[in-house]
């Protein structure tokens, strides 16, 4: 075959390198392992020993499209504070390891989530600069056995570890747990969002600093 009829075949792409992870970390407070595949279908297992937390990270799972696996074993007869923070934080590395060097990312993404009378909206940027402004007043102290002021503490260990920068805002409600549910949902569809690879850009990182 002629140079010229060789340039003029047609480039064969890639297919995108597998977006998974898993991360263990232990303390002396817990005990936690997370599998992530940014491009799953939804499938969630969850044992985290607070039951409304499963519910709502199945929520991630199911609205984000990530196969979600997390196991924490946490000292939950003191409080629920060691075990969500540190599923937040966990799952923050997992996502950062599996998102990689960013390439072709969308990178931004939001979503605003009803649930009867509440409504949730939620932003965020892929930036490599962990952010995080939470604007919710709970109009319960607590959801099950989940005390709804560790909403803030799983947000923040995620945005940390991650790198993201992340805003969220319940707009509306009186129910906590269509509040709470309205912004795990919201989320998720934000997190899918900002995770999908846009075809447009594949192999470009989506700054003009060209590196995030």
């Amino acid at each position: 075959m002629s140079d010229l009829k060789q340039q003029q075949q047609p480039q064969q792409q890639q297919p995108p390198a597998a977006r998974v992870a898993e991360v263990t970390r232990h303390t002396k407070e817990t005990q936690i392992t997370v599998r992530v595949n940014l491009d799953g279908t939804g499938e969630a297992k969850l044992n985290t020993g607070i039951g409304f937390f499963d519910h709502m990270l199945d929520q991630i799972a199911r609205h984000g499209l990530i196969d979600l696996d997390i196991t924490a074993v946490g000292d939950l007869h003191i409080d629920g504070h060691h075990t969500v923070e540190d599923v937040g934080i966990t799952l923050g590395l997992a996502v950062a390891q599996a998102v990689g060097d960013k390439k072709g990312l969308t990178r931004y993404g939001h979503s605003y989530v009803p649930l009867d009378e509440a409504l949730s909206r939620v932003v965020i940027d892929f930036s490599g600069r962990p952010g995080l402004e939470m604007d919710v007043k709970f109009t319960a102290g607590s959801i099950g056995a989940l005390d709804t002021q560790l909403v803030f503490e799983f947000f923040q260990g995620f945005s940390n570890h991650a790198l993201v920068s992340l805003h969220i805002d319940n707009l509306k409600g009186h129910n906590a747990h269509h509040q709470c549910e309205t912004i795990f949902k919201a989320f998720g569809r934000a997190l899918r969002m900002g995770m999908t690879l846009d075809p447009r850009s594949l192999g470009v990182i989506p700054s003009t600093k060209g590196s995030l």
